[in-house]
């Protein structure tokens, strides 16, 4: 054994080195597996944040008396809004994600809901194969009825 400065030198810093090494090739995967899982879920929520936003301002802009039906076509200022805001948001908008309900004298009700599907907004994919939807819906009373 050789002796520095009085003190008895092992060969335990390998050893320590080695465990160190097997330590973060355990707890990297964990790691990974919640910051993704974050960014997943961040995303997630921004996009139905701005789903949910754009059927508002859409909904609104029916319900006001100077608005002509259909809602939906893609000429209508409703539309043309939510297209917008849905843009503005980052997620591409086609009319294949909204539905409108529009009024009738029997119920003035008129509501929006935008779909957007999950694998359109995925950052990762981490999840994997999800089915459902990111979705924004809102309700309003037609003015003036």
């Amino acid at each position: 054994m050789r002796r520095v400065m009085g003190l008895k030198r092992s060969g335990t810093g390998t050893r320590r080195r080695g465990a160190a090494l097997v330590e973060f090739a355990v707890v990297t995967p964990v790691l990974l597996a919640i910051l993704f899982g974050i960014m997943e879920f961040g995303q997630l929520f921004r996009v139905r944040q701005t789903a949910q936003h754009a059927a508002r301002e859409g909904c609104r802009m029916a319900v006001l008396q100077s608005t002509a039906k259909p809602y939906s076509s893609s000429s209508s200022p409703v539309y043309q809004r939510i297209s917008e805001i849905m843009t503005a948001g980052g997620v591409a908008f086609t009319g294949g994600m909204l539905s409108v309900t529009e009024d009738t004298p029997g119920n003035p009700t008129v509501s929006v809901t935008i779909t957007v599907p999950y694998s359109d907004v995925s950052v990762t994919g981490f999840i994997g194969q999800v089915t459902e939807n990111v979705s924004g819906t809102c309700s309003m009373r037609k003015e003036g009825v």
